[in-house]
């Protein structure tokens, strides 16, 4: 029997957020419970940090939303945080 990996690859992640996503929408197009669709990941899940890594910053990313949030990481999230979800602002 094999061992499963102690951590999410990046691709596992993306796929899982995507489903959840996708599973949100359905659920507000059925009429449900709106609180379901704005489901969130977990910071731990997506190794996030409230230090930046590099020059990449939260307040740099597509997903945060001023002043502490963001639109994909659960929790109060730092502008000058970071997570594995990065994705830069063009």
């Amino acid at each position: 029997m094999p061992s499963k990996p102690k951590h999410l690859s990046r691709r596992v992640l993306f796929q899982r957020v995507a489903s959840y996503a996708v599973g949100a929408s359905a659920a507000c197009g059925l009429g449900l419970n709106r609180a379901g669709a704005q489901a969130k990941v977990p910071q731990k899940a997506v190794a996030y940090q409230d230090k930046p890594k590099d020059t990449q910053r939260c307040d740099g990313c597509i997903s945060f939303q001023p002043p502490h949030s963001c639109k994909l990481v659960d929790g109060e999230i730092s502008a000058q945080g970071w997570c594995s979800l990065f994705m830069k602002k063009t």
